[in-house]
């Protein structure tokens, strides 16, 4: 069977299930910032705890990628991300868990070529075009005074 493009495009988009768009986007939203009240509660346990809060910014964000990172080794990240969806690319978590996933995915192959690897297959551009945006946006401000 021949088809053009456009027809096999018609044809997809005719035979797709609908999208819920309004649950997914609630849902997204419910989970996201339940990650974020999360967050804001375990600042406030570190501040209570007597760190200073440029401390306890620090400490929270450690303990959310730690916490990520758990919850990705027990299996737990990917059923909240089937149910929460881009809700769960709240960054730093999100973040952790794209780090840690193919790392676990990899183990099989070894440390250094399997985990160690693999482990930045997805997060690693993200760090190289972060860094060279910060470069950038760095080098504006010092133009711009």
């Amino acid at each position: 069977m021949d088809m053009t493009p456009e027809e096999y495009q018609t044809l997809a988009n005719r035979l797709a299930p609908p999208s819920p768009i309004v649950r997914d986007t609630a849902l997204a939203f419910l989970v996201g910032g339940l990650i974020c009240v999360l967050g804001q509660a375990i600042q406030n346990g570190w501040i209570a705890s007597g760190l200073p809060l440029e401390d306890a910014g620090t400490a929270t964000s450690c303990t959310l990628v730690a916490l990520s990172a758990l919850l990705t080794g027990l299996n737990l990240y990917n059923k909240l991300a089937r149910f929460g969806g881009a809700g769960t690319l709240v960054p730093i978590t999100g973040f952790a868990n794209a780090v840690a996933s193919p790392a676990l995915d990899f183990k099989s192959e070894g440390f250094i070529t399997g985990m160690a690897a693999k482990m930045f297959q997805v997060a690693g551009p993200v760090i190289v075009f972060g860094t060279l945006a910060s470069a950038v946006y760095g080098v504006v401000l010092l133009l711009l005074g």
